[in-house]
């Protein structure tokens, strides 16, 4: 069975490589194997494939997503522009590849080692520190995906997909929720948006004066754990 998934394309690798869900193992599988007709021979090189994205990433994150041509991004990764074509169709492709790929990182760093059986605060704490973290250390990647995030090139598929790792994130919001230990007033995606959204603004603080790292990183959580409590 591990040896058919890994025929099933790079982003089911990434997603069994990094443990995540089996559920998104599975999700992975069936986009493979529907979104647009994609073909499920393995890719010549994984290597490659790599290469390219994280050219494409160098690429969109100095130049913006419009601007950078796909011939400075096959320059950067060191291959033929035709090569670029082999792994990815169309830029559009390169683009909706690259937003689940960062996506499932970010996804890796915020729920590795996750304290499952822990209290919702140590959880959540875990996930905005985890969050942070990732942020500072990978600075084009995030504001690569900012860029993607608000695209239109993104499809439904690669919406939904990015999304799926973060399930029990959002089940946990639920949970609380229905337990009475957040306010019920508030709707699950409004909390959701409003952590990425002071996360974020913790980064940016951060990276600015690294020196308060930590006192923007405890006063940041504490700012959105008393706005979602009783």
């Amino acid at each position: 069975m591990a040896e058919n998934i890994r025929d099933l394309g790079p982003l089911t690798v990434s997603a069994q490589r990094r443990g995540l869900p089996f559920f998104y193992i599975l999700y992975s599988i069936e986009y493979t194997l529907s979104y647009g007709g994609v073909s499920v021979a393995r890719p010549k090189s994984e290597d490659k494939r790599n290469a390219i994205l994280d050219a494409a990433t160098r690429v969109f994150a100095e130049r913006g997503l419009t601007a950078a041509p796909t011939s400075e991004i096959s320059k950067e990764a060191g291959v033929a522009e035709g090569t670029l074509f082999t792994y990815f169709k169309t830029k559009d492709d390169l683009m909706n590849a690259l937003y689940r790929e960062i996506k499932l990182e970010l996804a890796d760093a915020m729920m590795s080692d996750f304290p499952r059986k822990q209290n919702v605060r140590t959880r959540l704490q875990h996930i905005w520190d985890r969050y942070v973290k990732w942020g500072i250390a990978n600075p084009k990647q995030r504001k690569v995906l900012a860029q993607l995030q608000v695209s239109e090139v993104l499809t439904k598929e690669s919406r939904d997909a990015g999304s799926a790792p973060f399930v029990e994130f959002q089940t946990m919001i639920r949970d609380a929720i229905e337990r009475r230990l957040f306010r019920n007033d508030l709707p699950v995606e409004l909390i959701s948006k409003s952590l990425a959204a002071l996360v974020e603004a913790t980064i940016d603080l951060t990276a600015s004066n690294p020196s308060n790292a930590k006192h923007y990183r405890d006063s940041g959580f504490q700012m959105f754990w008393s706005g979602v409590t009783k």
